[in-house]
C-alpha cells in the first residue's frame, strides 16, 4: 500500500471511530474439523436489523469532521462513508469529484449515472466525452477544471434526485466550492441549475444569464447527455460556454481608476 493510500486509510478508520461505527475484521478460520472457539462468533446484526434505511446514524445529524480543519482528504473520507439518505442502500460507491483542486473552472452536474457509480468518477462514458470536447473547444483540458455533482450517489434507475437527497449532499458541495474557490461555475443540466438556484424555472429561461452562487458567477448550460439526444441544441450550449468565458474574462479586468 502506498504512503498516500495509508494516510487515506488511517483517515477513514479515524472517521469511522469518531462516528462509533465498528470496523469488522475477518477472523482466521479454524482448522478443518475443529470446533470454533467460543469467542470466534461473527458480530451480531445491529439492533436496527437488515434494513439499511434504518442504519443511518447521520441521517439527521451533522457529520463530524476529523481533526482541525476541513481539507479535501477529510471531506472525501466523510463522503465515502456517508449515510445521510437512503441512497447509501443502492450505491456501488460514492462519487466525490475529480479534477484540479486549484481550478478556476468548476463544472457541476446532476448525479452519478450507472458508469459513474461503477467507476467512482463523474461524467464518464459518452456524456463525459462530449463534456471533454466542450471544454476543449474553449481551450481547457478535463484535468484543468474541477467536476462534481449535486448528488454524490447514484439514484436508482437514474431517477431525478429527491429533495431530501439534495439537502443531504448540499453541505458537501458547498464545502467543495469553499475549498476550491473557483472563479466561474458552469451548471450542466436542469437538475443542477434548479437546485443551485433554488428555483423551478425552466432551463431554457435560465440560460443566457449570469447568476451568483456563494459569491461566484454561475452560468447555466444543457447537460451533455441531453445534447447527445438533441444535437441541434449544441449551438446554444456553445453560446453558454462563450458567456462563461466572457464572464470570467470580465472578472479578471481590474477596475479603472
Amino acid at each position: 500500500m502506498s504512503e498516500d493510500s495509508e494516510i487515506k486509510e488511517r483517515l477513514r478508520l479515524q472517521y469511522l471511530d469518531a462516528m462509533g461505527i465498528p470496523v469488522w475484521k475477518l477472523r482466521s478460520l479454524p482448522a478443518q474439523g475443529a470446533e470454533p472457539a467460543a469467542d470466534a462468533a461473527l458480530p451480531e446484526t445491529p439492533e436496527t436489523g437488515p434494513d439499511c434505511k434504518q442504519q443511518s446514524p447521520l441521517s439527521a445529524t451533522k457529520v463530524p469532521t476529523i481533526g482541525a480543519g476541513d481539507g479535501w482528504d477529510n471531506l472525501a473520507v466523510e463522503v465515502s462513508v456517508c449515510a445521510r439518505c437512503e441512497l447509501q442502500c443502492t450505491r456501488t460507491q460514492t462519487v466525490f469529484g475529480v479534477g484540479n483542486r486549484r481550478a478556476t473552472w468548476m463544472v457541476i452536474g446532476e448525479a452519478p449515472g450507472e458508469q459513474e457509480d461503477l467507476q467512482g468518477e463523474p461524467f464518464v462514458g459518452r456524456a463525459g466525452q462530449l463534456l471533454n470536447e466542450m471544454l476543449r473547444a474553449i481551450g481547457l483540458q478535463r484535468d484543468e477544471v474541477y467536476i462534481a455533482n449535486i448528488l454524490k450517489c447514484r439514484p436508482p434507475r437514474n431517477r431525478d434526485p429527491k429533495p431530501e437527497e439534495v439537502a443531504a449532499c448540499e453541505g458537501y458541495l458547498k464545502r467543495q466550492i469553499a475549498l476550491l474557490q473557483p472563479r466561474i461555475i458552469l451548471a450542466a443540466g436542469r437538475i443542477a441549475a434548479q437546485n443551485l438556484l433554488k428555483t423551478t424555472e425552466a432551463i431554457g429561461k435560465l440560460r443566457s444569464r449570469v447568476f451568483q452562487y456563494e459569491g461566484i458567477p454561475l452560468v447555466i448550460t444543457y447537460h451533455p447527455a441531453y445534447l447527445l439526444r438533441s444535437p441541434l441544441e449544441k449551438r446554444k450550449a456553445w453560446q453558454d460556454l462563450l458567456l462563461a468565458v466572457e464572464t470570467l474574462n470580465k472578472s479578471r479586468v481590474p477596475p479603472s481608476s
